[in-house]
């Protein structure tokens, strides 16, 4: 099935069929008391053969389908109609013994293959033993009849051969679900990525167009020139927003500290907060570029929208970043916010720590992303 469409996929289709193919070959074997029932001489008794093997043959294929499109949908198979229908099957066979005499006994393969397929293991064994016991039973009660060790034979192989195509059908089933369900994580996994990006990017990017836009307004009526580079700034940031957008839904969109830095200070300075950041940053694996990137980015929109803060410091090291303020901000921090989940859910890829608390001299907040030593 196309996850995408629900459409059924080539490959599924030809299972189907094979499932068809698999059921009717195995009537083959019903051409022994076919040819005694054709050669019977009283018409009555080659139209009871004929018809009884014609419906015994379309009641094991429809009997067979029935269990394995069960199977296949890892549904469980009713007991009471799966009981019910090997009943059936059986009494058609022995319905079949007017006109096929002795040689009805092959359909008991069918019938101890159905029950492997069909029922529980131990009932299973119960009626394979009981249709391999049938043939000498009857030679010994009915006159004429002579046990057919090939039957007894058939039985057993029939059931082996039915098990393993019962084990295969569940396994196949199971890696079909295990797959359709590996794609709809796969779908929701991706859903989240991007919705985890898209608020990290659109988060940062607002806030700083919402700060600029408010500047502006204060300055048009004191200084029309920097208003007006205000508003140039915003329609910069706003561009550069949809690119951002496009290229994080095209999968294409780098975050590295040394750029997320350059933006940092843009926004400190228009909220009117001192930035502190450093002017060189070390050499980092690419992974940790971009993971102290989204630090530096999220650490900044916080101090920007909640912090109340006159200055925000900014610490690069190799084996950390910090953000911190001396603002006021929430008595305790909003670690429940979704750049803050979509922060941790990053370093926890590549096992580093986020903490976020008070600083250390109880003024203003700190948001620290380390990597522990094992994984550097």
């Amino acid at each position: 099935m196309d996850l995408s469409t629900g459409q059924r996929r080539p490959a599924d289709r030809h299972w189907r069929y094979t499932g068809w193919l698999l059921a009717t070959v195995w009537l083959f074997f019903l051409n022994v008391p076919l040819s005694t029932a054709l050669h019977q001489p009283q018409p009555w008794r080659r139209v009871v053969g004929v018809t009884t093997l014609v419906a015994f043959g379309i009641g094991y294929v429809l009997l067979f389908q029935w269990a394995r499109r069960l199977r296949q949908s890892l549904l469980p198979i009713p007991g009471g109609r799966a009981r019910a229908g090997l009943l059936l099957l059986l009494a058609v066979g022995l319905a079949s013994i007017p006109g096929t005499d002795g040689d009805w006994l092959a359909t008991l393969v069918y019938v101890a293959a159905a029950a492997v397929f069909l029922l529980p293991p131990w009932e299973a064994l119960a009626a394979v033993v009981l249709c391999a016991l049938t043939p000498a039973l009857a030679s010994w009660l009915v006159t004429g009849w002579q046990a057919e060790s090939g039957i007894v034979f058939a039985v057993l192989l029939a059931s082996f051969a039915m098990f393993g195509v019962s084990q295969l059908a569940q396994r196949n089933s199971q890696l079909q679900a295990a797959q359709q369900e590996i794609g709809r994580l796969a779908v929701a996994e991706e859903r989240a990525r991007a919705a985890r990006d898209l608020h990290d990017i659109l988060g940062h990017s607002l806030t700083v167009v919402a700060i600029k836009a408010e500047l502006a307004g204060r300055l048009i009526e004191v200084d029309r020139d920097r208003a007006a580079a205000e508003i140039a700034e915003v329609e910069g940031l706003a561009r550069a927003a949809l690119a951002d957008v496009r290229q994080t839904v095209g999968a294409y969109r780098e975050v590295s500290v040394a750029a997320e830095l350059a933006g940092a200070r843009s926004a400190l300075v228009s909220a009117g907060i001192a930035a502190d950041l450093p002017a060189e940053v070390p050499d980092l694996p690419a992974e940790w570029d971009r993971l102290f990137g989204w630090a530096v980015r999220e650490g900044v929109t916080n101090v920007v929208r909640h912090s109340g803060a006159r200055c925000c410091t900014v610490r690069v090291y190799a084996d950390r970043v910090e953000v911190s303020d001396d603002g006021h901000g929430p008595s305790t921090p909003d670690v429940s916010g979704h750049g803050l989940i979509g922060l941790r859910e990053r370093a926890r890829q590549l096992d580093a720590v986020v903490s976020v608390g008070r600083r250390p001299d109880g003024s203003g907040f700190l948001l620290r992303v380390l990597v522990p030593a094992e994984s550097r």
